[in-house]
C-alpha cells in the first residue's frame, strides 16, 4: 500500500511478504466442486432465523499453493446481531479434527457465508480463519460467499484478504477482501447426477425418478447426436456464409476432432457387441449368485427350523415318559404297600 501523489491511496494484491499480512502465497485460482455447493444450500436451509449460515471450507491445497479445491463443507452454529456475532468455536474445532481424521490429505481453506454482504463481522471471522492457532496460517484463508436468495441463481465469489490497519491491534479488527477467480469444476459422473436433478425442475413433486443404465445410456447417445447435429449446423452455416466465423471455436472444434479415433464402423460395431455381450454374461452371473445365496439362506432357515421342532418333540416325550412310569409304579406299588402296611388280625377260633 502506498500513497500516490494525487491523494490517492493504491492497494496490491498481497503477493510479497509483509509483516502485516497471514502468509506469502496467494491463491490464484479457486475451485468449487458441486458437492460443496450443495452442502452449502443445506445448511442454508436447515438454518433457522433471518441471518447468514456461515461454515467452514475444506479441501486440497496445489503444491505451489497458487490453486485450491474445495471439496466439503460443514455448517458452524453462530449467533448474529447487529452490536455482535458469537461462533461456537468448540463445535468447530471438533468437527474440523474429525474431518481432517476421515480426510487425512485435505485442509482447512477457509469458510462460507450465504449472503454476498462484506461487513466488519466478516472482518473478524475471517481474521479468525487465517489466524495462526485456529486458521490456515500461513496460507491465506479464503472466503466463499454464495447468494441464496430464492428466485436468484447462486452465484459464487470467492476472496482472500489483508490487514489495512497501521497498528497490530487493529488488525485483528481491519480486513481488506480482494476478490480471486473462482468457479464451480464439475465432472462428467457430477453431470450426470446435476442432470438427473436438474430433471425434476418441472415436476410439480419436486422429484426426479432414478433411470436404468439402459435408459441413461440412451439420454446420453440423444445428447451427442443432438450436439453433433447443432455442430453441423452451424459448421455448414459458416460455410454457406450464413453464420459468422468463430476462430476460436473453430479451433477447438479442430482439436476435439483430432483426439477422435480413426476406427473402421465395422471394428466398432463388432467390439460393441462383444462388450454387450460381455455386459450381459456379467449381469447372468450376478443374478444367478444372488439366486443361489437366497436359496441357500431358505434352505438354512427350513433346516434350523425342523431342527427346532425336532428337539421339541423329543423333550415332550421325555417329560411324558417319566410320569407315566412313576404312576405305575406308585400304583402298584399303592396297592401293594396298602396290603403290607394293615395290622395284622388275630386268629380266629374254629367254631364247633
Amino acid at each position: 500500500m502506498a500513497r500516490g501523489p494525487e491523494g490517492f491511496i493504491h492497494m496490491s494484491r498481497p503477493l510479497a511478504p509483509t509483516p502485516m499480512m497471514h502468509s506469502n502465497i496467494a491463491p490464484l485460482n479457486v475451485k468449487i466442486q458441486p458437492q460443496a455447493v450443495m452442502s452449502i444450500l443445506d445448511a442454508k436451509s436447515r438454518h433457522l432465523g433471518p441471518s447468514r449460515a456461515i461454515g467452514a471450507l475444506i479441501g486440497v491445497r496445489s503444491e505451489d499453493g497458487g490453486e485450491v479445491t474445495v471439496t466439503q463443507t460443514f455448517a458452524i452454529p453462530h449467533t448474529e446481531t447487529e452490536d455482535q456475532v458469537e461462533v461456537d468455536v468448540d463445535y468447530q474445532k471438533q468437527v474440523l479434527a474429525m474431518t481432517l481424521k476421515a480426510s487425512p490429505r485435505e485442509h482447512l481453506l477457509g469458510w462460507y457465508t450465504t449472503s454476498a454482504e462484506l461487513n466488519s463481522f466478516s472482518a473478524l471471522i475471517q481474521n479468525f480463519f487465517a489466524s495462526p492457532e485456529t486458521g490456515t496460517h500461513p496460507h491465506p484463508a479464503v472466503h466463499l460467499t454464495l447468494e441464496t436468495t430464492p428466485g436468484q441463481t447462486p452465484k459464487p465469489t470467492c476472496y482472500i484478504s489483508s490487514h489495512v490497519a497501521v497498528s497490530a491491534e487493529r488488525a485483528a479488527e481491519t480486513c481488506f477482501f480482494i476478490e480471486v477467480p473462482c468457479r464451480v469444476s464439475t465432472n462428467e459422473t457430477d453431470r450426470a447426477g446435476l442432470d438427473m436433478i436438474s430433471s425434476g425442475i418441472n415436476d410439480e413433486s419436486r422429484t426426479a425418478p432414478v433411470v436404468s443404465d439402459v435408459q441413461s445410456l440412451r439420454r446420453t447417445l440423444e445428447s451427442q447426436i443432438d450436439m453433433l447435429t447443432r455442430v453441423g449446423e452451424y459448421v455448414g452455416g459458416v460455410l454457406d456464409e450464413e453464420e459468422e466465423p468463430n476462430h476460436a471455436l473453430g479451433q477447438y472444434l479442430m482439436n476435439a476432432l483430432s483426439l477422435a479415433p480413426k476406427v473402421d464402423p465395422a471394428d466398432i460395431e463388432r467390439d460393441f457387441n462383444n462388450h454387450i455381450q460381455d455386459v450381459l454374461m456379467v449381469s447372468y452371473l450376478a443374478n444367478t449368485i444372488r439366486t443361489q445365496i437366497d436359496l441357500s439362506q431358505k434352505l438354512a432357515v427350513a433346516v434350523l427350523g425342523n431342527d427346532k421342532d425336532a428337539e421339541g418333540k423329543t423333550e415332550g416325550s421325555n417329560e411324558k415318559g417319566p410320569q407315566r412310569g412313576g404312576g405305575g409304579k406308585r400304583g402298584r406299588g399303592g396297592r401293594g404297600g396298602g396290603g403290607g402296611n394293615r395290622e395284622p388280625r388275630e386268629p380266629r377260633e374254629p367254631q364247633d
